[in-house]
């Protein structure tokens, strides 16, 4: 009997599991499988962050450290290790890999990321400053985000 208890419940961690990782990761963008060995098309770190990233920020966004502004499309969070004296990330609440990956569905949380952009800059008074975006090559997080800098 001992031992159908513990079939029982290691069933039901494992059904468990399923269901909560289908929730979390319901609105992410397919991205590779991690394998272990040769892979050719296998989850990058930046994939991994990615990935991590869309769920954080969709699921849990009142959790995200260093935030600063929200609103229902778009999170700002002050980034912690610039040499800038200004340096926000703008990041859409929408899983978008890169701007070479957008669709017509992702255009309001574009526009509600450039606003929130534009916001900032008036709340910190800018006239000299860089708002960019890195395409796949350069990304550290495979996640659309896009940076504002003043010095």
């Amino acid at each position: 009997m001992k031992k159908f208890k513990i079939v029982l419940l290691v069933l039901f961690s494992i059904c468990g599991g399923i269901l909560i990782g289908g929730y979390l990761f319901s609105q992410s963008q397919p991205r590779s499988f991690l394998a272990l060995n040769r892979c050719q098309n296998c989850l990058t770190h930046e994939d991994l962050l990615g990935l991590v990233a869309s769920v954080g920020i969709r699921k849990f966004p009142g959790l995200m450290p260093f935030a600063v502004f929200e609103t229902d499309k778009t999170i700002v969070v002050k980034h912690p290790f610039s040499s800038e004296r200004i340096h926000y990330v703008i990041i859409p609440k929408k899983d978008i890999k890169n701007i070479g990956e957008i669709s017509e569905a992702d255009a309001d949380y574009l526009a509600d990321a450039f606003f929130v952009g534009r916001w900032i800059i008036e709340r910190e008074n800018l006239s000299k400053y860089r708002l960019y975006t890195n395409g796949p090559g350069y990304q550290d997080v495979t996640y659309l985000h896009f940076h504002l800098v003043a010095e």
